[in-house]
C-alpha cells in the first residue's frame, strides 16, 4: 500500500535582480509571498547596488549560475506559480525561456522590470526585443508600468483614455493578458487596466496613497499575484488581491521613514499563517 503523499506548502520561485535596500526585487517578493502564505524561493539575476535614493550599479549573475538556480529549486522542490522580474541582458531572457519549456512552469508572471521608481534604467537596450520574443507568449501575465508600456509601445502614454488601447497593443505583441499600471499618472485615482485575449478588458480604480514609499510596489503588484495563482486564484481574482494587497501594504507604510528617498512598503501588516496543502 502506498504511503500517503505528506501536506507541503504552496511556493513560488522569483527569477530576478537582488536589492542591496532591501525595498525592491527578490526582497520584497519573498517577503509577499510569505506575507500571502506561500513558501518562497529565489533564483537571482542580477545583484544591483542600490538604496532609497537610487541605483549605483547592477552585475548580472552568469547565464549558468542563474539556470543553476532555476533547475536546483524546480527538480527538487517545484514551483505553483513563477515571477519574473529584473531580466538584464538577452543572455538572461534565454535562460529563463528555456527553463520554463524545460520544466513546464506554469502560472508565470512577468513583471518586465525596465526603470526604477529612482529613474534608473534597468534593462539594456537590446534586451526589450528578445523579452518580448520570448517571454511574452510564455507567461500568463505581463505587468507593466506607463514607463515601460512606453519602451515597448515607443510612445508616451499621458492619460486615462490611453490605457485600454496601450493594453490591447501589448496583447498584440504577444502576450497572453496584460495588467498595464497606470499609477504614474496624476491625480487622486489610481487606474490599472486588465486585458486579455478572450477580449475582456477590465478597468481597477483606488484612491491614491500620498506617500513616497512606493520602492518596489511593481514588483510587490507581481509577487502577490503570483502567490493567488499558486493558492489556486484565476487570473481576475488573483489581480484583485493582488492590488488589494498593493494598497493596504502602501496605507500601512506610508508614515514611515525608511532613508532618504523612496522607501520600501510595509509588507508584514498583517501575514497569513504558512499553511500546508
Amino acid at each position: 500500500m502506498a504511503a500517503p503523499s505528506a501536506p507541503r506548502y504552496p511556493s513560488v520561485l522569483t527569477i530576478a535582480g537582488s536589492d542591496s535596500g532591501g525595498g525592491a526585487g527578490i526582497q520584497a517578493d519573498l517577503k509577499t509571498f510569505l506575507a500571502l502564505g506561500c513558501h518562497g524561493m529565489s533564483a537571482i539575476t542580477a545583484i544591483t547596488v542600490q538604496n532609497t535614493l537610487g541605483v549605483r550599479g547592477i552585475h548580472a549573475v552568469p547565464a549558468d549560475i542563474l539556470q543553476g538556480q532555476i533547475d536546483a529549486v524546480i527538480e527538487d522542490i517545484g514551483a505553483d506559480a513563477v515571477k519574473i522580474g529584473m531580466l538584464h541582458a538577452p543572455e538572461t531572457v534565454e535562460v529563463v525561456a528555456a527553463a520554463i519549456d524545460r520544466h513546464a512552469m506554469r502560472h508565470l508572471v512577468l513583471d518586465p522590470v525596465m526603470v526604477a521608481a529612482s529613474g534608473d534604467r534597468l534593462i539594456a537596450d537590446e534586451t526589450v526585443g528578445v523579452l518580448v520574443q520570448r517571454l511574452f507568449p510564455r507567461v500568463s501575465l505581463i505587468t507593466p508600468n506607463l514607463d515601460e508600456a512606453a519602451l515597448l509601445l515607443q510612445r508616451p502614454l499621458r492619460s486615462p483614455d490611453e490605457l485600454e488601447p496601450a493594453a490591447r497593443e501589448l496583447l498584440e505583441l504577444g502576450a497572453r493578458a496584460v495588467l498595464l499600471k497606470g499609477g504614474h499618472l496624476p491625480g487622486e485615482t489610481v487606474i490599472d487596466v486588465l486585458a486579455t485575449h478572450d477580449g475582456a478588458v477590465r478597468r481597477f480604480e483606488a484612491p491614491r496613497i500620498a506617500t513616497l514609499n512606493l520602492h518596489g510596489a511593481g514588483c510587490t503588484l507581481s509577487s502577490a499575484i503570483a502567490a493567488s495563482l499558486a493558492l489556486g486564484e484565476p487570473l481576475l481574482a488573483a489581480v484583485q488581491n493582488g492590488r488589494r494587497y498593493v494598497t493596504l501594504a502602501l496605507a500601512a507604510g506610508a508614515g514611515v521613514r525608511t532613508g532618504g528617498g523612496h522607501g520600501p512598503l510595509n509588507h508584514g501588516f498583517d501575514p497569513r499563517p504558512l499553511r500546508p496543502v
